[in-house]
């Protein structure tokens, strides 16, 4: 693989993970018309962990503070005997664990679903039905919850939802996010708590997908680029958080659904053609 094509699938892994538009199904649609990413699992596998790195960095204070409110409760770490009247980053914590055990739902699943995502017009009809949920979404009215009043039954709500999104076209951070205003999530909030039920999912799913990686075997001449592409996919996820945040605060996915319909359309379109 080139430098340059592992930069072009590096921000697209990065900028379509936090977009509401399935960067597995991205990847996929790129890989079954351009015939990209064939035999290269280990690169896959490498972009998801990149965005991982990007939720990370971005909500580290969140991800630390939920660790160490844990801690106090059990009296371990740098809060271990001050008290406090409240913990309401463990709380945010318990919320990401029961969001996060639908997904066991799903391992048996994981791996045959993951077969689809070369398939462009099964792609292409996701896509086209990750536009009607977004543009749905944008006509439910806005609630006011947060981390401080959402339920256990609200999270496990959108963890059942964000299991929808290991279907290539469909986008785990789009249907979270929508899940979570339907629950009556702020909108600011609805969006930060999908990409915090993101990192588990992230990482489970770049546990799950290495072992076949390397079992594929690993071109270590293209190690160089995969690194590069890493690496963009960390930078561009970054930016792709950010850019989300200010999209969904001060406005809708409703521009998110035409783009879905529209790819989506190009993509079983392209591939009857070609």
């Amino acid at each position: 693989m080139s430098i340059l094509y592992a930069v072009i699938l590096g921000i697209v892994q990065g900028l379509a993970e936090f977009f509401p538009i399935s960067s597995t199904g991205h990847l996929g649609i790129m890989s079954g018309l351009f015939n990209l990413l064939n035999n290269e699992a280990l690169f896959e596998v490498m972009l998801h962990f990149g965005t991982l790195i990007s939720v990370v960095i971005f909500f580290w204070q969140d991800i630390r503070d939920m660790f160490i409110e844990a801690g106090a409760m059990f009296n371990v770490g740098p809060l271990a005997g001050k008290p406090k009247t409240s913990y309401p980053y463990a709380r945010q914590l318990l919320m990401v664990a029961a969001a996060t055990l639908p997904l066991v739902l799903v391992l048996a699943f994981h791996k045959r679903i993951g077969l689809l995502r070369t398939d462009s017009v099964f792609v292409g009809a996701m896509l086209i039905l990750m536009g009607c949920a977004l543009f749905v979404s944008d006509k439910m009215k806005r609630g006011s919850k947060d981390g401080n009043n959402m339920s256990f039954f609200d999270a496990l709500i959108i963890g059942l939802c964000q299991c929808v999104g290991i279907i290539p076209g469909i986008s785990r951070i789009g249907v979270s996010t929508a899940a979570g205003v339907a629950n009556g999530l702020s909108n600011e909030y609805a969006l930060k708590f999908a990409m915090l039920i993101s990192l588990p999912a992230l990482l489970g799913d770049s546990i799950l997908s290495l072992s076949d990686a390397l079992s594929a075997g690993v071109d270590i001449n293209s190690l160089p680029a995969y690194i590069v592409g890493m690496g963009v996919s960390v930078a561009a996820g970054v930016a792709g958080i950010v850019i989300m945040r200010r999209i969904f605060k001060n406005g809708k996915f409703g521009g998110f659904s035409y783009y879905c319909w529209l790819a989506g359309a190009l993509s079983i379109v392209l591939t009857m053609i070609f």
